[in-house]
């Protein structure tokens, strides 16, 4: 009887002689007729061998091209206890697995120890460019060789490697049997349509996905757990604030429209509201805005609906009073590090026109983003107003207040936003302000993302 012959092929698994005793007993592998051989995808590398190796079949492997690797910290400090316990629940889950941690917790360095301890090639996956770096840097320092980068216009793989989880869609396929250890931060990108090939390519038996919030609105968090392993341990921010994450308040503040404002506020909303009545849309609905933009687009009234959709958003989002309230707290908190929050491009600009204030943006170029930024932590700029750049994967520990202007109902972008202001630092005292507009539509927004345990007190 032939041996099981294993081989990588574009993300894939390639097994050959596998007699029909055996296929029974590797249900995720499927016969191909353009190859004539049976196909997994490459995740269930780990599953396959571990199948192969219970019933004793003998097999050549072929797909994997790495090694034990010796990674020294050359920076070495004691764990929390927190951090000890996570890294024990991820061993003891078989080294796969998600970690939730608010952010500031220090997944960063429990993903250093584990990388120690694995002993493995390891590719850590990111969302942004500006992580990407963050990475590079952190693996440096502790580990002190070379480290390889992939995205944002490099193509350099070490044995320790940061990519983007854009890059990684389009060549794990190529690289996907590299790497014995894949780390995915902020892992709750990784269920996207797109973003979930980085992990479906690899053939990583050993997986651990960072996160603070790993939940999703569309549910795909079971995904997540598919691809990387089961949320193996948690903790929650009111558990560490005061601890190991500076201690902080949440401020709610009702804020009273202009007349004016208000008088232009309730007739744009009357007149979104009586269109919706008039086309039976339930916004409340998964549907809901899909149907909204169609029917409106079918008529003259529908095009008015929709543009008084934006003007009613736009006003409780950046009324005149808000702005007002903006430099009343800035004046408050004069000596803090101040990030300014809002839901849209145009109202981060107003603020940072009218207070001549820097301003972050997806639009913002790379110099001027690292400019920005470096001003921000050295304290040559106090304040920095952004829409959503600054909402994950940037390390801005001097920021001690937060301004939320406006804002979704995401309980993620919550999180995050309240994550940007815990770092610990000594007589760090965070504060997080959320702006509403009385009456409107912002109350029920507020409310929805007030459903997460970061509002509870201990």
């Amino acid at each position: 009887m032939e041996q099981i012959t294993i081989d990588f092929d574009k993300g894939t698994l390639i097994l050959q002689n596998v007699s029909k005793e055996m296929q029974a007993l590797l249900p995720d592998i499927l016969w191909d007729d353009r190859t004539l051989t049976y196909r997994a995808p490459a995740y269930r590398y780990r599953k396959i061998v571990s199948q192969l190796r219970a019933h004793n079949t003998p097999y050549t492997d072929s797909a994997r091209q790495f090694t034990i690797k010796t990674f020294s910290n050359h920076n070495p400090l004691t764990p929390y206890p927190y951090q000890s316990e996570a890294i024990d629940a991820w061993l003891a889950n078989n080294k796969c697995g998600v970690i939730s941690l608010p952010t500031g917790a220090g997944k960063t360095f429990i993903a250093i120890l584990l990388i120690e301890e694995t002993q493995r090639p390891t590719l850590v996956h990111v969302p942004t460019i500006d992580l990407m770096h963050q990475w590079y840097d952190v693996l440096k320092e502790h580990f002190g060789q070379e480290v390889g980068l992939y995205g944002g216009g490099h193509h350099e793989l070490c044995d320790l490697t940061v990519t983007t989880y854009q890059s990684a869609v389009m060549h794990a396929p190529h690289y996907g049997n590299r790497f014995g250890f894949a780390i995915y931060d902020e892992c709750h990108h990784l269920p996207g349509d797109q973003y979930q090939y980085a992990a479906i390519s690899s053939l990583a038996p050993f997986r651990l996905g960072l996160s603070a919030t790993p939940d999703r609105v569309d549910g795909k968090e079971n995904r997540l757990y598919e691809l990387v392993g089961e949320c193996c341990y948690e903790a929650k921010v009111q558990d560490l604030s005061g601890d190991t994450l500076a201690p902080y308040r949440v401020v709610t503040m009702a804020i009273d429209m202009e007349d004016t404002e208000r008088i232009q506020y309730l007739e744009a909303r009357r007149t979104y509201l009586d269109f919706l009545r008039k086309s039976n849309i339930n916004m409340g609905t998964s549907s809901g805005w899909r149907n909204f933009l169609w029917k409106s687009s079918q008529s003259d009234e529908g095009r008015v609906a929709f543009k008084a959709y934006l003007t009613q958003k736009q006003l409780s989002f950046a009324s005149k009073a808000k702005q007002e309230w903006v430099w009343k707290l800035i004046q408050r908190h004069q000596g803090d590090r101040i990030i300014i929050f809002t839901q849209d491009n145009d109202t981060a600009y107003d603020i940072g026109t009218r207070f001549f204030l820097p301003v972050l943006t997806h639009q913002t170029k790379q110099k001027e983003r690292a400019s920005f930024l470096s001003g921000f932590r050295d304290g040559r700029y106090s304040i920095l107003v952004t829409s959503k750049a600054l909402n994950e994967g940037v390390d801005v520990p001097e920021a001690n207040v937060a301004i939320i202007v406006s804002g979704s109902g995401s309980v993620r972008e919550h999180v995050q936003r309240l994550g940007r202001i815990l770092r610990k630092k000594e007589g760090k005292q965070a504060v997080l302000y959320e702006l509403i507009s009385k009456q409107t539509g912002e109350h029920s927004v507020n409310k929805r993302r007030r459903q997460h345990n970061a509002y509870e007190r201990k």
